[in-house]
């Protein structure tokens, strides 16, 4: 008798057990953790924690929990393909990452070919150009940017010659090929192209090169830890030309990297912890306060990335990767009602963004916003 009340005690906790697993709604988070990629990954993946303990503090979405699962691609794009593979094997409707774009290029054909939508960090162009329906920007891909860059030499700084240093990546290889394209279009000389490798070290040659080339400006699209060790280089050597980037040059840690380096480095940004918008500041606050740090773009990506799954399944009322993939192509979210968004923004029907943007510039060791940009 005894076995008997065990036993069915037991199946009524199993049952439980199983109910209560039927009743979370599965998330992975694929993200650069280790390697190279790990400044902007961790970043990014404290994000996404920060939303979703939020999302399930508030209920969780339709009134369920999230389990949310997180992977290391160790920077490997070949190790990314087989996590995202692995994330929808274990049951994910709904994928967050990568960072880089050299990962994501080759795992999102993975999450294409099951179905799954999936919410990326990553901004080379070519991401959004292949066609597939089930990717989406968490901030916008690198060719938004680079028309308003482009002006914003010729107009603005009166230059006509300008250099380039760029990352030899996917990111880096998509960001160089708009800026090229765009500073041409608007009548600018490239006199010096600079390209570099992954985890490059010393930047000596690469800032030599654009000293002596003439350049009256130079646009840097690096990594977090090459553009400050660029930064780093261009003082020693009294490269005493402007400074451009877009949101990694004049982030957190490239800051707290190139240290005195990093002050008059300008960017224009897509997203930024300068930014006065109140939800801006208000997460700047909470992320500052759980993880002991303040967060960049990558963090605000990772949060925004969460809340867009939680806000778009509850639209489609289901927890269904089809209708949530759906539902995003051209859905646009205010902030005041969709405060995990931080910011106004929209998806075209390709999955692009599009929100306003800021001019930034580092001075004393601290981002500050000069001018807020229209959305385009």
């Amino acid at each position: 008798m005894k076995r008997r009340v065990f036993t069915g005690v037991s199946l009524s906790v199993m049952m439980m057990a199983m109910s209560a697993h039927a009743e979370m709604v599965k998330i992975a988070n694929i993200a650069e953790l280790s390697g190279p990629g790990a400044a902007a990954g961790s970043v990014w993946s404290d994000g996404v924690d920060l939303a979703i303990d939020e999302i399930n503090a508030q209920g969780g979405i339709l009134g369920m929990q999230v389990d949310m699962s997180k992977y290391d691609t160790q920077t490997d794009p070949q190790v990314s393909r087989a996590l995202v593979q692995k994330a929808i094997d274990e049951g994910a409707f709904a994928l967050l990452g990568t960072v880089y774009s050299s990962s994501t290029v080759v795992n999102m054909l993975v999450a294409q070919q099951n179905g799954i939508p999936q919410f990326t960090a990553s901004e080379a162009p070519s991401i959004t150009q292949k066609g597939n329906p089930y990717i989406f920007r968490t901030n916008w891909g690198a060719q938004k940017g680079m028309p308003k860059i482009a002006t914003y030499l010729k107009d603005q700084l009166g230059v006509s010659k300008v250099a380039v240093a760029w990352a030899n990546t996917e990111f880096g290889k998509g960001g160089h090929d708009s800026f090229v394209e765009n500073v041409k279009a608007v009548g600018l000389d490239v006199v010096a192209d600079v390209p570099s490798e992954q985890g490059q070290a010393d930047f000596s040659a690469d800032v030599l090169k654009i000293k002596n080339s003439g350049a009256e400006a130079v646009f840097i699209y690096l990594t977090q830890e090459e553009a400050a060790r660029f930064l780093m280089e261009a003082v020693k050597q009294g490269l005493d030309i402007p400074r451009i980037g877009d949101s990694v040059l004049t982030s957190e840690k490239v800051i707290d990297l190139a240290g005195p380096a990093a002050n008059g480095a300008k960017s224009h940004a897509a997203l930024t912890i300068a930014a006065s918008d109140p939800l801006v500041q208000e997460f700047a606050a909470k992320f500052s306060k759980r993880f002991g740090y303040s967060p960049d773009y990558n963090g605000m990506k990772g949060y925004i990335g969460a809340y867009t799954i939680k806000y778009g399944t509850e639209m489609v009322g289901e927890v269904n990767s089809q209708k949530l993939a759906d539902v995003v192509h051209g859905l646009c979210l205010d902030a005041k009602t969709y405060p995990g968004v931080l910011i106004d923004m929209c998806w075209d029907d390709v999955g692009e963004v599009s929100r306003q943007s800021y001019m930034v510039e580092v001075k004393g060791g601290r981002e500050t916003v000069s001018e807020v940009l229209p959305a385009n």
